[in-house]
């Protein structure tokens, strides 16, 4: 069986699409984002995975022995950190998007994948 035109365009667009996401995922890998408490005290930075890269404390949070203010404090920074990370990694998957999707309706780890597949096999509209 012989590849017929059509076939090698669509192998040369899958091969791009591959290409294009593999890019995609190396950027979000290299993402950080920090974010700090409203007092200052905790800082937080975050991966595009959304995991806790690095997290800093003040010694200053020993003063008031508030376990539990810490430890809301730090989740809120954590949180706030992820966000920025999510927002810059929905920056990078842009143009594998819809320009009405947010960090709060897409699922950075498989949409821009998806919708490029759904998008290729729809007749390939352009991006």
């Amino acid at each position: 069986m012989h590849d017929t035109p059509m076939h090698l365009s669509m192998f040369a667009e899958y091969e791009q699409l591959a290409e294009d996401v593999r890019t995609a995922q190396r950027r979000m890998a290299d993402v950080r984002a920090t974010a700090d408490s409203d007092d200052g005290l905790v800082s937080a930075t975050v991966g595009g995975g959304g995991e806790l890269v690095e997290l800093w404390l003040d010694p200053r949070i020993y003063r008031a022995p508030d376990s539990a203010a810490l430890a809301a404090d730090i989740l809120d920074t954590v949180r706030q950190a992820a966000r920025l990370a999510q927002q810059e990694c929905l920056t990078i998957v842009s143009a594998f998007m819809p320009p009405d999707v947010d960090v709060d309706t897409a699922d950075l780890r498989f949409d821009p994948l998806l919708r490029e597949l759904d998008r290729q096999v729809a007749g390939g509209e352009s991006r």
